[in-house]
């Protein structure tokens, strides 16, 4: 299923072949967000060695992971409050793990942040800065990986508050420091944030996830983009991966 944008609420569709399949989606108006309170147990991410030392650095409103002469382009569209986008990092996005450590392909990551407007709050903003402050750090990688790990059940439940925020980095060997707390605490890269959702609007997206390989939505079916095996399957067919 795929949140889409419809008027003033967020609603569910299911959408054809290619990118954003069962995804979270705009609004057109303002919701309110839940009153869930961060979980109790920042939950660790066990296997984070893949993209190690694997170049990463802002070009304008995208973070790009990956050798900058890399063959292939993935660009990737999330929400850190879409749960969808969460299926995807635990599933599908493994598969870019190797051929990205190999030089072999790039990520370019837009962090999207509607669904503060559909769901009221300001989680996905604040996400969207710790990540931007994390690229400083040298720990996007890691750091993307332990936030979506720590993602709510419930999307409406605002949790991403900066000490929880700065409690995930505590996950994250060598992350904390004064730079990055400062950064997060401070909202110092809000006007980036900005620009990222400008970018999302810009280039016509609707949902996240949406992949593009290569400039082309990937393909494959409902349930590609949320499978190791299937989404590696979807890359072969691109001409990444063995």
């Amino acid at each position: 299923m795929r949140r889409v944008v419809r008027g003033a609420v967020t609603v569910a569709a299911v959408v054809g072949l290619g990118a954003g399949l069962g995804a979270c989606a705009v609004s057109g108006g303002p919701g309110s967000a839940g009153s869930g309170g961060a979980p109790a147990q920042v939950r660790a991410v066990a296997d984070t060695e893949g993209l190690s030392g694997v170049p990463v650095r802002v070009k304008g409103a995208v973070v790009v992971v990956g050798e900058k002469d890399a063959p292939h382009t993935v660009k990737v569209y999330e929400d850190a409050r879409c749960p969808f986008c969460k299926r995807f990092e635990e599933g599908g996005a493994r598969a870019l793990v190797g051929p990205v450590a190999d030089g072999d392909v790039k990520v370019e990551y837009t962090i999207a942040s509607f669904l503060d407007r559909n769901l009221g709050g300001a989680g996905s903003e604040r996400a969207a800065n710790a990540l931007r402050a994390s690229v400083d750090a040298g720990k996007f990688p890691e750091f993307h990986a332990a936030l979506f790990a720590n993602q709510p059940e419930d999307e409406s439940d605002d949790v991403f508050t900066n000490a929880f925020l700065l409690r995930i980095a505590d996950r994250v060997e060598g992350l904390r420091g004064p730079a990055f707390d400062r950064a997060v605490r401070d909202g110092s890269h809000e006007a980036w944030v900005r620009d990222a959702m400008q970018a999302f609007r810009e280039d016509g997206m609707r949902g996240t996830p949406t992949v593009l390989i290569d400039g082309h939505k990937a393909g494959g079916g409902e349930d590609a983009m949320y499978g190791e095996a299937s989404f590696a399957g979807v890359l072969r067919k691109a001409g990444i991966g063995s």
